[in-house]
């Protein structure tokens, strides 16, 4: 398996928030999709619903690629199909800007769908940044920068 994490910008409307996600979290990234080996990906998207699977084209251009040798597939996949069709949580991605604001357990955002699926603990607190910089530490990567 692997996470797909997005460096690149739309145009229009999705391009402002790919460019405000990527400025306050100080990364270049704006959205993440965890991909199986079937290459169909995953995720939670606003501009297609929520938590939803998709075939996607990922041009190394737009996107970099994180291996996770480590990750169980079949229980990623069975979170995805439980959850499909939640919400995009586009309130839970406000408590990265104002901190009181809590998470919504029956709505999802990208990081917090992929790193769920993955059994990560509280994944709401992670954005894509924070996931892409955790998993290559898991990977044992040092200094990505």
């Amino acid at each position: 398996m692997k996470i797909a994490f997005y460096k690149s910008t739309h145009p229009g409307f999705k391009g402002i928030y790919n460019w405000l996600v990527r400025g306050w979290e100080c990364g270049p990234y704006s959205h993440c999709e965890l991909i199986f080996d079937d290459g169909v990906a995953a995720s939670s998207s606003f501009a297609d619903g929520g938590v939803r699977f998709k075939k996607i084209d990922f041009n190394l251009d737009k996107w970099d690629i994180v291996e996770i040798p480590w990750a169980d597939e079949s229980a990623a996949f069975a979170w995805f199909v439980a959850n499909h069709g939640k919400a995009y949580n586009i309130i839970g991605n406000l408590h990265f800007l104002v901190g009181f604001i809590l998470w919504h357990d029956d709505k999802k955002f990208c990081s917090q769908a992929v790193l769920e699926s993955l059994g990560v603990i509280d994944a709401w607190r992670y954005g894509p940044n924070a996931a892409a910089a955790m998993m290559r530490s898991f990977n044992g990567v040092t200094n990505a920068r």
